[in-house]
């Protein structure tokens, strides 16, 4: 089977700072990414979910409630328990997604996908993962699309989509099968048992893996690149040896909080 090329041109290893150099600054804001872009890192790895005004918003959880703090009181702390896919834009921007890093990040609130991209590509090349539980009448892989369309030339070369979900992947690779797509997995219990030890690479018909490093071997390396052809991007990584040890196995990459190791 042809699979898309996973960022051909890009020196390897791929280097993929985790929701941006999420080491020295908040998670998935845009102070995050800039400071993965000083350290001169050559790639970052978001997170998107579709918010209810339709807008790509960059976070990883479902809710704010682990990483926001309000800079606006009002609805006050329920709005911490409602997923972004039913908070409006014009909410989501009240919060303040900085602080419960360091108070010295106040200030930073959820950027949207496109303005990470606008920024960053293509200099940087960006891993964006779909944050959906649908199996079906899923809204993100249509909008997300819609979006990289919109951005042409841009996002060419520079953007490879991955997914828990293997439904969202698939969605994704028959609305724009030119750029690479990567199933992710781990035996956590949060994780679907079938889809725990890759299973889902057959349901999405994806082009690489983004297995957890715990689950990466000789003879996984083997079945799945030897005999397959898929590129494999573990994650996540903040040892240089771990790391050291995974591309002398041939893994092509890593997503670490730690690019800073990897000056």
């Amino acid at each position: 089977m042809n699979r898309v090329p996973l960022l051909p041109g890009r020196k390897r290893p791929l280097i993929f700072a985790h929701r941006g150099c999420s080491s020295l600054a908040p998670e998935n804001t845009m102070a995050a990414y800039r400071k993965a872009r000083d350290l001169g890192t050559p790639g970052i790895e978001l997170d998107v979910h579709v918010c209810a005004s339709g807008e790509l918003v960059v976070a990883h959880d479902d809710t704010f409630n682990r990483t926001a703090l309000l800079s606006k009181q009002g609805d006050g702390a329920a709005l911490f328990n409602r997923t972004i896919e039913d908070l409006t834009l014009e909410v989501i921007r009240t919060i303040d997604v900085g602080a419960f890093f360091n108070p010295s990040g106040t200030g930073e609130h959820p950027p949207l996908l496109e303005e990470v991209l606008e920024e960053f590509c293509p200099a940087m090349y960006i891993d964006i993962e779909l944050k959906t539980r649908k199996t079906k009448n899923d809204p993100l892989p249509g909008a997300l699309v819609e979006k990289l369309k919109a951005l042409g030339d841009r996002i060419l070369q520079s953007v490879t989509i991955s997914s828990f979900n293997p439904f969202s992947l698939a969605a994704v690779k028959r609305r724009c099968p030119a750029i690479p797509t990567a199933i992710i997995w781990s035996a956590d219990k949060d994780v679907p048992f079938i889809l725990r030890h890759g299973f889902g690479r057959i349901l999405s018909s994806c082009d690489y893996l983004k297995p957890v490093h715990l689950q990466v071997n000789r003879l996984s390396y083997f079945r799945f690149t030897g005999l397959e052809g898929r590129p494999q991007v573990p994650w996540t990584i903040d040892d240089p040896a771990l790391a050291e040890k995974l591309f002398n196995l041939g893994c092509e990459g890593i997503i670490t909080n730690r690019p800073q190791e990897y000056e």
